[in-house]
């Protein structure tokens, strides 16, 4: 695809690492019983591949949340969907595709606490540290990025490209 600068990660890089989380997840997690809170509409591969390799009782559900107009982060949070069942005593694993500037996970963890979770923690596949404008502690991270626009794997640009296997660098041309 011409639109497509470079390849990131290949389709068998990502699954690497998937796997090496999984592990690690169900590691930490041994003798629990997990929530997998999946944010729309990213995370939705990222989750699927995930879930598979976690060796737990899972539960699961999604939000959309969202603080993104285009490319560039508003900084306003509004939750689009909410999840459908209670999380009052549960452990809390939210999954989700990339953590930019961390404002959207902050306000969102702040609003499972409060809805009494357990423990909350996070797993990403990708994560941005030079953006982040607030302290965001992530407990599982896939792989660290440079502060490029990506695609693929879940993630879009005006809901283009997230079905493509692999996570790519879009180029310029196409959002400028």
């Amino acid at each position: 695809m011409a639109e497509i600068k470079r390849v990131l990660f290949s389709e068998e890089e990502i699954q690497k690492k998937v796997n090496e989380l999984g592990e690690e997840i169900t590691k930490d997690y041994k003798g629990k019983k997990v929530f997998l809170l999946g944010i729309l509409k990213g995370a939705v591969p990222f989750m699927a591949d995930l879930m598979r390799k976690i060796d737990l009782d899972l539960e699961y559900d999604f939000m959309d949340v969202s603080s993104y107009e285009g490319t560039a982060s508003r900084g306003e949070v509004r939750i689009l969907k909410d999840i459908s069942t209670s999380i009052d005593g549960k452990n809390i694993l939210i999954v989700e595709d990339i953590i930019d500037t961390g404002v959207t996970l902050s306000y969102l963890s702040k609003i499972l606490s409060s809805r009494g979770a357990a423990s909350i923690e996070i797993v990403t596949l990708l994560s941005k540290p030079e953006r982040r404008k607030v302290d965001l502690p992530v407990k599982y991270n896939g792989f660290v990025i440079e502060d490029e626009f990506v695609i693929g794997y879940g993630m879009d640009f005006n809901e283009k490209y997230r079905g493509l296997p692999y996570i790519g660098i879009l180029d310029e041309s196409q959002y400028k």
